[in-house]
């Protein structure tokens, strides 16, 4: 069973920013930064200084303007994307890689958006029996909501690795170790169906951080080691039970079939004593865990 959570509705989802090439801003930029040293230069040689001053003049504001449009360039990497804010608001997420232009005043956040793997800690926990158990697992996962893992939430990582321990926990709680309920699920034997509800449970507690789930698996489940040797005593047990029980049954029909046998092809006739005894004796030999001795008889059926 999922556990049902009351989240928050999300404040901002991702959106795609406003944004351009970044190589041609750059061409611009460093030819108009060139210009304004050269404007500089030259007007530092006018002998006249209404000229050299409006050169000089010009210069600055062309070269102030290049540096500020040179602050706009923004690298992104294949597997990561920016999310911009400008004056404390969401103004869209880049994703697409290469050399990008944006908004200089724009504040830039660096996010991974790589597939990426937690593997929790050993967690000793009590199963639905009570009985104390140590497991652990691992988790892929890949942030898909840029702008929700930023906004959301303090530390999306964090907040991931902690939901995942959370989930583990209560997936323990919920199911035993072992079960001999065929209707019944257990950690051990339904490994397939406890991870894809612990998939499912992880999802939906990471949800509110832009995360998506995209496996998970048990990588360890066992006995604490106080009880560890007691619970393997009765696993032994039980299947010692198990096998007997097989046996029985086995040779059960076995006896059936020899008897039917004998009385369609007129091998003996025997009486219900006689009967009692083959039945007997034929138990005993299959059902012994040991290799039965015969004792031939040299005399009749009856002595």
């Amino acid at each position: 069973m999922t556990e049902h959570l009351d989240l928050p509705a999300p404040q901002v989802r991702e959106r795609a920013a406003r944004d351009v090439s970044g190589w041609p801003v750059l061409t611009i930029a460093l030819v108009v930064l060139i210009l304004s040293i050269v404007l500089f230069f030259v007007g530092v040689m006018q002998e006249t200084d209404a000229v050299a001053g409006s050169l000089v003049g010009l210069s600055a504001l062309l070269g102030i303007g290049a540096l500020i449009v040179l602050v706009g360039l923004t690298p992104v990497a294949p597997g990561e994307a920016r999310v911009l804010q400008l004056l404390g608001r969401y103004t869209g997420t880049l994703r697409n890689d290469g050399l990008r232009w944006v908004n200089p005043l724009t504040a830039r956040h660096k996010i991974s958006t790589r597939i990426r793997n937690h593997e929790t800690d050993v967690l000793k926990v009590n199963d639905a029996d009570g009985n104390p158990i140590e497991i652990a697992a691992v988790v892929v996962w890949q942030v898909e909501d840029t702008a929700r893992a930023v906004f959301e939430v303090d530390d999306f990582i964090e907040f991931v690795a902690i939901q995942t321990e959370t989930a583990v926990r209560h997936i323990a709680n919920s199911y035993s170790y072992d079960s001999h309920d065929t209707d019944r699920m257990s950690l051990r034997d339904n490994a397939d169906e406890i991870t894809a509800r612990l998939s499912e449970e992880i999802g939906v507690r990471v949800a509110a951080a832009g995360v998506t789930i995209i496996e998970s698996r048990l990588t360890r489940l066992a006995y604490s080691p106080e009880i560890a040797h007691a619970m393997l005593r009765r696993q032994q047990a039980n299947a010692i039970v198990a096998a007997r029980a097989r046996i029985v049954e086995g040779a059960v029909g076995m006896v059936e079939m020899a008897l039917l046998r004998l009385a369609e092809h007129d091998v003996v006739d025997l009486d219900e004593e006689r009967k009692a005894a083959m039945v007997s004796n034929l138990l005993v030999v299959l059902c012994g865990d040991r290799d039965a001795q015969p004792v031939v008889n040299a005399g009749t059926l009856y002595s």
